[in-house]
């Protein structure tokens, strides 16, 4: 079964990071949809369980889907200049 977070708007300054979805008590599968629609790229951060942090960066004017095993945080994070926009996450068993 599905669960459908709510969906998160964002306004992120330069050089500010900040946590969107945590699962502290072991990692829950997850699809994780980033829209950017600032003038500024921004870093869509992944912890899972027992494996490396995994770090994309979503250019200006676009979006990035990834579906991930056992994630515990994720995380965006804006670089030189201010971004903006949502992120949805839906976790499952699947």
């Amino acid at each position: 079964m599905a669960i459908l977070l709510p969906q998160q708007f964002f306004d992120i300054g330069p050089f500010i990071g900040k946590s969107y979805y945590e699962d502290l008590r072991g990692g829950s599968n997850a699809t994780v949809i980033v829209n950017n629609f600032g003038p500024a790229p921004i870093d869509l951060v992944l912890t899972r369980v027992n494996a490396p942090v995994i770090t994309y960066t979503i250019p200006a004017a676009s979006s990035l889907t990834q579906t991930v095993n056992l994630l515990l945080v994720a995380a965006l994070l804006a670089s030189f200049g201010a971004a903006f926009g949502d992120i949805q996450i839906t976790t499952s068993d699947f």
